[in-house]
């Protein structure tokens, strides 16, 4: 009975059915990118192809690794540098300016075990790092004015901002390596008025300036005017017939010449304001 039990293609194709899932649930292969924990009722037993700081790829501990099947299970952590996404946000500037903000950080797990007891997965050290993340960002840009994110400043802020997310990361067993603020927008209606800010002072520099002007040309007009008046001084007093002479031409100019003929003008020869023309003169 046994034997014919043995020989049954039924029996031997179960058995080895079950070798294979038995196999399968005990051997797992282990990325280089992954680190792998190992656990059994909720405690972890070990970490295969933990982080190592400044190891190579093709020099680390993955390959295969072998657990006792329907006892320990086996959860893979990325070994590779992982990013955050913060969702947009407004923030109030110590200028009362309301900015949106877009920023995302990156991250690498560094201590699987820790981040197994406290959070257990990614995306939930993810979710959580993306509420440090906005709340880090809030708290320092509400110290700062609008004008630092556009000064060498920026890169004081992304520090410290850096420094206050990894400060929580490392409760989980995470390192921040970086942290950027993509874009910090003034809202639409925000920069229509302070472009109408913008326009309304530059307006008035210019009427500032073009005051300012004024008062320089008509300084040096004035200045032109009295040199002028000088030298016709100096003129006179050489040669008061030339002076005289000088002065009736630039009248007969004004007189004669201003009038375009539309007008004409009608003199006795022996009028005092033709005397220059007069023979003998």
């Amino acid at each position: 009975m046994n034997q014919a039990l043995t020989r049954n293609p039924f029996f031997i194709g179960g058995v080895a059915f079950a070798a294979f899932v038995l196999l399968g649930s005990s051997v797992t292969i282990v990325p280089e990118t992954q680190q792998a924990i190992i656990s059994s009722f909720g405690k972890v037993d070990r970490v295969v192809n933990p982080y190592r700081q400044g190891e190579q790829f093709g020099e680390t501990r993955a390959g295969l690794t072998f657990r006792i099947p329907f006892v320990e299970q086996i959860q893979m952590i990325d070994k590779r540098v992982l990013s955050v996404e913060m969702e947009q946000q407004e923030v109030l500037s110590t200028d009362q300016l309301r900015l949106q903000v877009d920023a995302f950080a990156r991250f690498r797990v560094t201590k699987p075990d820790q981040m197994y007891r406290t959070i257990r997965t990614e995306d939930r050290l993810r979710e959580q790092l993306r509420t440090i993340l906005g709340s880090s960002l809030r708290n320092e840009l509400g110290k700062r004015t609008f004008a630092t994110l556009l000064s060498a400043e920026r890169g004081e802020v992304m520090e410290n901002i850096q420094t206050a997310l990894n400060r929580e990361a490392s409760k989980y067993g995470a390192e921040v390596i970086d942290v950027r603020i993509k874009r910090a927008d003034l809202p639409a209606a925000t920069l229509q008025s302070a472009y109408n800010r913008m326009r309304s002072a530059r307006n008035q520099e210019a009427i500032a300036i073009d005051a300012e002007g004024q008062k320089e040309a008509q300084i040096i007009r004035a200045d032109a005017e009295a040199e002028a008046a000088r030298i016709y001084a100096i003129s006179y007093g050489k040669d008061p017939e030339f002076y005289d002479f000088y002065r009736a031409m630039q009248s007969y100019r004004q007189t004669f010449q201003n009038g375009e003929g539309t007008s004409n003008i009608i003199l006795s020869p022996q009028n005092a304001y033709l005397e220059k023309f007069r023979n003998g003169r």
